[in-house]
């Protein structure tokens, strides 16, 4: 009998930190990958290898995912063969300030790559997925956007804000049998979390340790994988206990 087809894991913001954990524990798990990020094309290259290393292809794909135009661009070449099965939107950035402080641009920039991105990719692909029925989004968001944190208005609306789409597109999409959830870390060890003041936020951790990216992208791949396939619309916090004000 022939193989059956691998499954594809399209992973935006997957160049470093939690991104490029999640791309290469998908490839380990059997899926090839199509690594979105935006310019850093050396990060993206060292992402790649450990992808092949892992027995598993890996397709490179350089664009804002906060232009539409830009993703139905870099997309639809690619979504006339193959469907993902999976859809990780985890590209984000944190730009803190306080609101009284806060510029427009710093705003707009904000949702829109959080939000607008998770927007712009998905709706490229769900209409496929809907005719497959068959697929799987996940959706990076943050302790933040469930709790709310002070000097980060912006990154805990747009955090939030995908917290709802979560639930919302789980609701129109369960009976193709397409499962949507999202992954709430906590303080995890990325170049985000490189300057913060560690003396200050593990009293606040009943773990006593901030994450790591692997143990953010564990979640994401019990959420892709069959284990999963009674789990919808769901927030799954990986945040070591922490409940923070």
């Amino acid at each position: 009998m022939p193989e059956a087809p691998r499954r594809i894991a399209l992973i935006t913001g997957g160049s470093k930190g939690i991104g490029a954990a999640i791309a290469t524990t998908l490839a380990q798990s059997g899926f090839d990958i199509w690594l979105n990020y935006r310019s850093d094309h050396q990060a993206a290259e060292q992402v790649r290898a450990l992808v092949e290393q892992a027995g598993a292809t890996c397709l490179l794909l350089p664009f804002d995912v906060a232009d539409f135009a830009a993703c139905e661009e870099a997309l639809k070449p690619h979504l006339e063969n193959d469907v993902p099965f999976a859809v990780i939107n985890n590209a984000g950035f944190a730009k803190d300030t306080l609101l009284a402080l806060m510029s427009q641009k710093e705003w707009n920039d904000v949702i829109s790559v959080h939000l607008g991105g998770f927007f712009n990719v998905t709706r490229q692909v769900i209409p496929l997925m809907l005719r497959k029925r068959c697929g799987r989004v996940v959706n990076i968001v943050s302790t933040s956007g469930q709790t709310g944190v002070g000097g980060q208005t912006n990154y805990s609306a747009a955090k939030a804000g995908m917290i709802g789409a979560t639930r919302s597109l789980a609701m129109e999409v369960a009976k193709r049998k397409i499962l949507v959830n999202a992954v709430a870390p906590g303080f995890i060890e990325t170049e985000m979390t490189d300057e913060l003041p560690l003396e200050r936020i593990l009293p606040m951790i009943p773990l006593g340790r901030i994450g790591t990216a692997q143990e953010v992208a564990d979640m994401v791949d019990f959420l892709c994988s069959d284990k999963a396939q009674y789990i919808t619309g769901q927030v799954f916090s990986v945040n070591g206990g922490a409940c923070m004000p």
